[in-house]
């Protein structure tokens, strides 16, 4: 027992000390250029974040929102980064996603429930500065952060909740640059957080009046992602 773990260490060690030696580094000048351009493939997650208020309606009924499942979306969009020093660039990065919210009312003291699937199609702007390490033969780990102004295409009126238009995330994440013989990938796990109140309280569009209760239920509702993106340049 005591000679197969030594044989495992020493197999370890052998392995790490391989992956810190120096390798011919594919495509060396490539973060160097003042412009560079590349587009992306991705999935997410939208979620949404409610502020219950505990109304209650004139029958006596009480409802609370969340979002209980999560539908994974598809996202596609371009890149265009610019250095400004050898450990910062800024990125645009004008995308669309596609997705949806899967959202769900519970009543209280009935358990009844409501459900209401609202579909997202999101043109989005993001500018992201990205903060990268040291290049280390062919990889280099790097964290983002910005904004990511969206505008929503498919709102749709007559609905228990209608959301509006224009909202503004702030990101956050994490990545790599991976240094291939003809291209870099990037994979990247991004959050994003709403940092607007997204519903639309006053209900003119409703012709069904017996759905106002839900929105009334409701003091706001932010949104939030969560995106695995893989960037070809």
């Amino acid at each position: 027992m005591k000679r197969s773990l030594l044989i495992l260490v020493s197999l370890l060690v052998c392995l790490a000390g391989a992956a810190q030696k120096r390798k011919v580094q594919n495509r060396p000048y490539i973060d160097q250029r003042r412009l560079h351009y590349g587009f992306f493939v991705g999935v997410h997650a939208q979620d949404l974040e409610f502020e219950n208020n505990g109304f209650i309606t004139p029958e006596g009924e009480t409802w609370f929102a969340d979002v209980a499942d999560y539908s994974p979306g598809f996202s596609v969009g371009v890149l265009a980064e610019t250095y400004i020093t050898p450990h910062l660039a800024l990125r645009l990065i004008p995308s669309l996603y596609f997705g949806q919210r899967n959202v769900t009312f519970h009543e209280q003291n009935s358990h009844a429930e409501y459900r209401q699937v609202m579909k997202s199609t999101l043109l989005a702007f993001p500018v992201n500065l990205k903060f990268s390490a040291p290049r280390f033969n062919n990889h280099r780990p790097f964290l983002v952060a910005g904004i990511n102004p969206t505008l929503s295409l498919t709102n749709k009126d007559q609905q228990a909740l209608f959301m509006k238009k224009w909202d503004c995330y702030m990101e956050v994440g994490l990545g790599c640059d991976l240094y291939l013989p003809f291209f870099k990938l990037i994979p990247e796990l991004k959050f994003c957080f709403g940092l607007r109140d997204l519903l639309e309280k006053e209900r003119p569009d409703l012709i069904d009046k017996s759905l106002l209760k839900y929105t009334q239920s409701l003091d706001a509702a932010t949104g939030k992602m969560v995106m695995l993106t893989f960037y070809f340049e």
